[in-house]
């Protein structure tokens, strides 16, 4: 499946900015050269979080894996363009199965271990997949089982997992290294009637969209290549060098910072997720990794606690990329000059927003925790693959007219080869400008002295940032509108240091009514198979909630309300 056209393919090769690059042909590369060199390593405590030991594969055994797992998802079903759905924790097996899937020519689409019954319907009907590929259970969650409930009605999506035990409906996957000739042989045979395709589509990413529903984010081999070489770029990526992911293999954080970047430079990936602080620092001492992404609150603690820092070797690692909420300027000051690391600032989307601030174009500690560098837009000498192959400009939200100047926010605008060509099955009009850029959504400021920088000003659209998982807040404004007691509903965004955002539920009742309790709420909302992490965790009563002419809630009013509340 091809989303870009003919004419965009042929004017980016031949300028260079994609290349034939596929995702299995780079590991049948890594493969032949650095066979013994680890590929993949789970966690330390994976057995706690899904009752299995950890894996630690190199190329080789990763490309035979990889060949094996091919082999088993045909033998079930699963053929060229197929998508298979995967709902699978930061494990070995989600790593294999995205080549895998790329050696059958197929289409991955990765979910979080926290979308419910709610969000995973919605995709279910809109990709109807071949497979969707899950795990007996993660902690608590019983996934292989409420994966099978969920696919009652969907007879053309066949359930296949790993581990035991598994529903007597779902077809076993296993993860195995040895060279089977069997399913060697089936693989060959079906790859024969085709020919590899780098622009064709290979994973179909979700992000939360304005319309209260996950978007789905088709993107190419080369789209993703292109957005790994400038991640490289930024965090001064080596050949054969350790990463440290802890970052859910779903979306753009881990597949543009580590997963398709591995694959340019023979990179190893060392798997962590959920966060656990102190795992995650004894992984880097213990794995010699050289660059990890860490979240703001950890590397605040980190800079504030020299005793933590030292509790630890951290003599192996080079850099360490963050994002997801502004950095803190003593923070980066404190890794660059007392612990002597660099600190990356990475701003990034599914949807092919890839800019990062780095020592090398942001020096001052003041300027790498907010700025941008205003890459492809005609100012700045800025140097490398991201200046040539991307284009960036700020419009006035009210009538389009390109802002050039400091002093004024608007909406960021994005064109070049990490950008993805539109949303699947979605009314793409308004998605683009006439002239091909993909409006963000996201307010900037040009900003720096001189003005060659971008500073995130705020959003355009309703999405909620709760520690990095993007939440459209309308998606529980429509679920919360039947709440029994509920005349008006709405929720939305209040600071958390921690997480950025948190999500705070906003409500009017009847009067003489009961007010409920923010559990009743959340139980009502969980029951309706809303994710976890989407549930308010703060309750706000309102006489009623700020509305503009047209009757819509004024979010951003609902949200200077409950702030003056804290």
């Amino acid at each position: 499946m091809r989303t870009s056209s003919e004419e965009r393919i042929r004017d980016y090769t031949e300028k260079g900015w994609w290349t034939e690059h596929t995702l299995h042909g780079q590991l049948a590369h890594w493969a032949s050269q650095t066979p013994e060199a680890i590929a993949v390593a789970d966690q330390p405590d994976r057995a706690e979080l899904c009752g299995a030991a950890p894996y630690r594969l190199s190329f080789a055994e990763l490309d035979r894996a990889s060949d094996h797992l091919a082999a088993q998802l045909l033998a079930g079903g699963v053929g060229r363009d197929d998508v298979v759905l995967a709902q699978l924790p930061n494990i070995t097996e989600l790593l294999v199965l995205y080549y895998a899937v790329s050696k059958l020519g197929a289409i991955i689409s990765p979910v979080p271990v926290q979308y419910g019954e709610h969000e995973l319907q919605h995709i279910l009907n809109k990709l109807e997949p071949a497979a969707f590929v899950t795990i007996d259970h993660f902690k608590d969650q019983p996934l292989a089982q409420a994966a099978e409930s969920m696919l009652s009605g969907h007879g053309k999506t066949r359930l296949m997992g790993f581990g035991d035990p598994l529903p007597d409906s779902a077809f076993a996957l296993t993860l195995s290294t040895d060279q089977d000739e069997q399913s060697t042989q089936a693989l060959e045979s079906h790859r024969g009637s085709f020919s590899d395709d780098p622009f064709s589509t290979v994973t179909i990413c979700w992000t939360s969209g304005t319309t209260g529903t996950p978007k789905g984010v088709p993107r190419s081999h080369a789209m993703w290549f292109s957005t790994g070489r400038n991640t490289s770029e930024a965090g001064g990526y080596q050949p054969g060098e350790r990463l440290l992911n802890p970052f859910p293999l779903v979306n753009m954080a881990a597949l543009g910072g580590f997963l398709f970047p591995s694959m340019l430079f023979g990179l190893s990936i060392f798997l962590h997720h959920p966060l656990n602080p102190p795992l995650f620092l004894q992984q880097i001492q213990q794995e010699g990794i050289n660059f990890t992404i860490a979240p703001p609150p950890l590397l605040n603690q980190l800079a504030k606690s020299r005793d933590m820092w030292e509790q630890f070797d951290f003599s192996a690692l080079r850099a360490v990329g963050s994002g997801s909420a502004p950095l803190s300027p003593s923070m980066i000051d404190v890794f660059d000059n007392q612990y002597g690391k660099q600190i990356v600032n990475f701003y990034g989307s599914n949807e092919g927003i890839s800019l990062f601030s780095t020592p090398a174009v942001a020096s001052e500690p003041e300027v790498r925790a907010s700025m941008f560098p205003r890459l492809g837009s005609g100012v700045g000498d800025w140097q490398g693959n991201a200046s040539r192959t991307l284009q960036t400009k700020v419009v006035d939200t009210a009538n389009g007219a390109e802002i050039r100047e400091p002093g004024q926010a608007g909406e960021l605008l994005i064109a070049g080869a990490t950008v993805f060509d539109g949303y699947l099955d979605t009314d793409n009009s308004d998605v683009f400008t006439e002239d091909g850029f993909f409006r963000t959504g996201d307010l900037v400021e040009i900003c720096g002295e001189p003005p060659h920088y971008y500073r995130i000003a705020g959003r355009c659209k309703d999405i909620i940032n709760r520690g990095g998982m993007k939440i459209s807040p309308s998606d529980i404004d429509v679920l919360l509108e039947g709440f029994p007691q509920s005349v008006e509903a709405a929720v939305c965004a209040y600071e958390d240091e921690r997480l950025g955002e948190k999500i705070c539920a906003c409500l009017v009742v009847a009067e003489g009514d009961e007010k409920p309790r923010l559990e009743e709420i959340n139980e009502f909302l969980l029951a309706r198979g809303l994710a976890k992490f989407k549930l308010p965790e703060r309750l706000e009563f309102f006489d009623a909630l700020p509305r503009n002419p047209l009757g819509k809630v004024q979010r951003f009013v609902l949200q200077d309300a409950v702030a003056e509340r804290t």
